[in-house]
């Protein structure tokens, strides 16, 4: 057999070489494991697996010889390697293109680069050199790439004292909630008005403006298995697409709306900034991981930088595992009671799970005087790094198809929920935001249309002094409302409360929400003035 394979057709070095150490090690004189891979071998087929190159013999050999619950995963193992090393590759080219053009100072994300170059050499693009396996790989990472950055959310930020923290933020988080559950009417009324008597669409589909434009690419790719799992299987790509649409959108609508309130007078800084600073343009968490990023991490020598990532990556996982045994005990709870809970609870992720378990590992830390083990820079390179490659993994995937085909469902969500994001800035927000009125309401329009990077910039062109308070409102605003919105608790319940409901019950309480909010805010800015 050894001979056989030695003497195999190779023509080159690189050939020969596969092929001696294949008949070293299959020849039981120079390897004792041959007696083993025999029976394995022998499995492979008659020819005892010829017409398969070496190494891959090798390999299908010895995931055969492997006890039966180890061989799926080994096998698994050559294509995840390969996913994940085009994933990086792809990733750091979209990098490259995004630092050459510039593209963080008009707001435009470079793993969104990246994953238009992945889409067009999926196996549906112009140029289809990715193969399948890979991308059912990537479809599966969204999901847990989200949950390692609900996890970092909040680990390097110190909890706020309840004492005193309602009073400078009550305007600022009643408008978020305005402009959030807007989101859901607006996109209720064009579904139960337009959409479904038209074109007959799914009613969950008056979730995506909210999924896609509070959220953002990570939510959109999160909430897809919870949509499948209730007959909505075309909701994650719906919502990245409706994602992409509001990234672009807040960028270009809101740089208009900052010219507009400079012409007028809104703004209270000028000029504007010759150039951008950093911004984190993966927006997948508070304004605060973008200022994170920013910050340079202590000269340390190699062994203290590998230490701090080594601590900082274990905490982010001890996150991970508290959102986990929580999952698993919502579920034992859920199994023993049944009813409309059993049904939340069965279609509940794990992400939002996991940013309860970074607050409660935060607050062990901060009790036992150990918060000193947390690096900010650290953490948030670990979220910008997980958003960036789920970016890209969920882009690359889009169903060009489908999309085509859905254009105008797309149409109609995406000006409803830009025609109430406008509405909301311009009309509410002087009536009941305090003081810079104007850089408060333009760093939510960028939140509630693209991501918190897109806020951020359209700050920094409307202040670019830093002269407002706008910041530290907005800051405290996302820690407060994140386990809620743009991916929290409520983005995951309301399509289950629209399954169990109704979308017209459904759609009727985001309307008396809306209302509590705005008024809430317009009495508090009367007994401030």
């Amino acid at each position: 057999m050894a001979t056989g394979w030695a003497a195999g057709g190779a023509t080159g070095l690189g050939d020969r070489i596969p092929y001696r150490v294949a008949a070293v090690v299959f020849d039981p004189g120079a390897n004792p494991l041959a007696d083993r891979l025999a029976p394995p071998l022998a499995a492979l087929g008659p020819a005892g697996g010829a017409g398969l190159h070496p190494p891959l013999l090798l390999w299908s050999a010895a995931v055969a010889s492997l006890p039966s619950w180890l061989q799926e995963p080994a096998r698994a193992l050559p294509w995840l390697l390969l996913a994940m090393a085009a994933l990086t590759v792809l990733l750091g080219l979209g990098r490259a293109i995004g630092r050459r053009l510039q593209l963080k100072l008009v707001g435009i994300p470079e793993a969104l680069v990246a994953g238009l170059i992945g889409l067009v050499l999926a196996p549906a693009g112009p140029l289809p050199l990715l193969p399948a396996p890979v991308m059912q790989l990537w479809a599966d990472l969204p999901l847990v790439l989200l949950t390692l950055v609900f996890a970092t959310l909040l680990l390097a930020k110190p909890l706020p004292k309840l004492a005193g923290l309602w009073q400078p933020v009550s305007a600022q988080v009643l408008l978020s909630l305005t402009l959030a559950f807007g989101q859901f009417l607006v996109a209720g009324l064009a579904v139960l008005f337009l959409l479904q008597p038209w074109l007959g669409v799914s009613p969950l589909m008056a979730c995506l403006i909210e999924v896609a434009y509070e959220g953002g690419h990570g939510s959109a790719a999160a909430m897809g298995p919870s949509y499948a799992s209730l007959g909505f299987p075309t909701g994650e790509a719906l919502g990245l697409a409706l994602a992409t649409v509001g990234l672009l959108t807040s960028t270009l609508v809101g740089g208009v709306l900052v010219v507009v309130g400079r012409s007028r007078g809104w703004t209270s800084s000028w000029p504007a900034p010759a150039t951008a600073g950093p911004i984190d343009a993966a927006g997948a968490g508070p304004s605060t991981q973008a200022e994170a990023m920013a910050t340079p991490i202590a000269p340390q020598g190699p062994l203290q930088q590998l230490a701090a990532w080594a601590v900082n990556l274990g905490l982010a996982g001890v996150a991970v595992l508290v959102g986990v045994g929580l999952l698993a005990l919502l579920r034992g709870l859920a199994a023993r009671t049944g009813g409309g809970f059993a049904l939340v609870i069965d279609a509940l992720p794990v992400f939002p799970l996991a940013l309860v378990g970074s607050i409660l590992v935060r607050l062990v830390l901060e009790r036992l005087h150990l918060d000193g083990w947390v690096s900010a820079p650290i953490q948030g390179q670990t979220g910008t790094l997980s958003a960036d490659l789920l970016i890209t993994a969920a882009t690359a995937g889009l169903d060009l198809a489908l999309l085509r085909q859905d254009w105008l469902p797309l149409t109609v969500l995406s000006l409803a929920g830009l025609v109430w994001n406008l509405a909301v800035t311009l009309l509410l927000a002087p009536r009941i935001l305090p003081k810079d009125w104007f850089e408060r309401a333009v760093i939510e329009f960028g939140q509630a249309t693209g991501v918190a990077a897109s806020g951020l910039l359209l700050l920094r062109m409307a202040d670019p002094d830093d002269r407002s308070e706008a910041l530290q409102a907005f800051s405290i605003k996302q820690l407060l409302l994140q386990p809620l919105l743009a991916g929290g608790v409520i983005t995951v319940v309301a399509p289950l409360l629209i399954t169990s409901w109704g979308l017209p019950t459904w759609t009727a309480l985001c309307f008396g929400l809306v209302v509590v909010w705005a008024s809430l805010g317009l009495v508090l800015a009367s007994r401030r003035d």
